[in-house]
Order: C-alpha cells, then sequence, then structure tokens
C-alpha cells in the first residue's frame, strides 16, 4: 500500500506530474515509457485525469492501478461528479479502495463538450464529493484551487469563500496552472486570513504549443500576461523556439515559486517527460 498524499507533503517538497489517461494501448505503453523516464526526478505523486464525464473512467482506472504495481510513484486517482449519480460514485471510490489506492482529487468536474441532456448527477459541488469520499474510506482527499478563481464563479471573494469550505474538509489543494506569481501568494494569504493552511500545490504548464495553451487558458479561466504573450509571439515562427521560451518562463515561474515557499510544484506533463525533466534540472531536483 502506497503512502498518502498528505503524509508526504509533511516530509518536505513536493515535486509531482499529472497524466491524462492514455486512448490506445500504444499510447499506454507510451505512458510507461513516460514514467520510466521521469524516474531519476523522484515524482512524489502523480495525479491521473478523469475525462469529462467521466469519459475516461476505466482508463483511468488502469493507469492508477499500474501506478500501484509499479511501485515507484504514488498516484491519486481523479474523480468527477458530473453525470454521476451518488451510487456510481460509491462503488468507484470502493474499488479504489479495495485496491489499496489512498489518494483522490475529489472534483465536480465538467461534460463532455456538446453534452447536451447528460444528467446532471447527484451532486452540485465539490465539497460534496470531498464528503462522500471521506465517507466511503480512510482517503486522502485533494481538491482544485484557481489563482485567479473558478471561471464559474461570480467573482474572486465567491471562489475563495467556496474553496477555504472545500479544504477545511480535504486534506490539500492543486491549483490549475497559472502564470502570475502574485495570484497564487494573493490566493494563500487570503485562505490563511480564513483560518485555512492546508497545503496548496501551484501547478504549472509549461507552453509547448502557443495556439493550444491559449485555448485551454480560456477553457480554466487563467490569463496570459502580455509579457508571457510577447515572449512566446516574438518566436512563434518557430516551433523549437515556442518551446523553448514556453520552458524558459515555466522554470522561472517554478524558481520564484520555490523562492516564495511554496510547498511545492505540480507540473502538468501534457504526457510527456521532457519538458518536466527540463525543470527539474533547472530547479535542481531529483538527479534528472
Amino acid at each position: 500500500m502506497m503512502a498518502r498524499i498528505d503524509t508526504l507533503l509533511a516530509q518536505g517538497f513536493s515535486f509531482s506530474v499529472e497524466m491524462s489517461p492514455p486512448k490506445t494501448d500504444e499510447a499506454a505503453a507510451r505512458l510507461d515509457d513516460v514514467f520510466d523516464a521521469l524516474a531519476p526526478v523522484h515524482p512524489t505523486f502523480a495525479s491521473v485525469t478523469y475525462g469529462a464525464g467521466g469519459s475516461t473512467r476505466e482508463r483511468t482506472h488502469e493507469v492508477v492501478l499500474r501506478l500501484l504495481t509499479r511501485g515507484d510513484i504514488t498516484p491519486m486517482a481523479h474523480l468527477t461528479s458530473v453525470a454521476h449519480s451518488r451510487a456510481e460514485l460509491v462503488a468507484v471510490l470502493t474499488g479504489y479502495r479495495e485496491a489499496g489506492v489512498q489518494n483522490i482529487l475529489a472534483l465536480k468536474g465538467d461534460p463532455p463538450p456538446g453534452a447536451d441532456g447528460w444528467p446532471a448527477g447527484d451532486f452540485n459541488h465539490a465539497i460534496e464529493v470531498v464528503e462522500l469520499v471521506k465517507e466511503v474510506g480512510p482517503f486522502c482527499v485533494g481538491v482544485a484551487a484557481h489563482p485567479e478563481g473558478h471561471p464559474q464563479s461570480p467573482d474572486l471573494a465567491t471562489d475563495r469563500k467556496y474553496l477555504a469550505e472545500k479544504l477545511r474538509v480535504a486534506d490539500f489543494a492543486v491549483t490549475q496552472f497559472f502564470f502570475r506569481v502574485d495570484d497564487y501568494l494573493g490566493m494563500v494569504e487570503d485562505l490563511a486570513a480564513r483560518g485555512v493552511d492546508k497545503p496548496v500545490l501551484p501547478g504549472i504548464m509549461p507552453i509547448l504549443n502557443a495556439g493550444s495553451v491559449r485555448r485551454m487558458a480560456e477553457l480554466c479561466g487563467a490569463a496570459l500576461p502580455a509579457e508571457v504573450i510577447r515572449r512566446v509571439e516574438a518566436v512563434s515562427d518557430d516551433p523549437v523556439s515556442v518551446r523553448s521560451v514556453g520552458v524558459e518562463i515555466a522554470c522561472e515561474l517554478g524558481s520564484a515559486l520555490v523562492d516564495a515557499g511554496a510547498p511545492g510544484l505540480h507540473v502538468y506533463t501534457l504526457n510527456k517527460a521532457e519538458a518536466t525533466l527540463e525543470i527539474a534540472r533547472a530547479l535542481g531536483l531529483g538527479s534528472a
């Protein structure tokens, strides 16, 4: 049985990664290669996403169990409530509990694109999912945080209020990716003022493709600062240079977060190892 993430975070600085479930058997084999490549960095844990509306439920489960079998990286399974009944979520959680999975990221989630008519599910808020996870088993539960506010929140104050409520029940949080250190620090200070001091891991996503990061930023509500846009657009005619600048920006952000006392860094890998390893090398992590 692998460790709880809150126990790992209590031991010191964390460097974690996020993966998406592979869509094919060939992609699954390549994902194992990614985990092998990341081994020298000794990731504290790897979170495995859960497709919109639970569309990757089985493959998420397969990757999480594969990590348990490997034994070198602690897995955290994402779980969303959209389009799921309470009974369905209990069944998924029971399966994880019986398999020895100890860490769950509890999310409300989104329905699949164009999923008009999908059932909303039995829960309206992520905190209800957190409470259910705690009810089903002795899981360590993480939640999502948005330094700039969730795009569906009416305002930042409301978003922070709900985040504080989630973290009073959950064990830690992982942020959506962002590009301004002050957004993260402001969120942590706001939580502290509300009496919440659970660890909040900042999420970093290196820009590997200018077009894709713009689309993802729009979906999650992350702002692309003018300076980031300027640096990327200055080399936009050269994909290799865009990638180089994107990794450089991620390294600068990671360094600033470490200097500011963040409890760790969570890298959105896009199922590739190279950029994550470059960030680890730049920050002197592991033996990468």
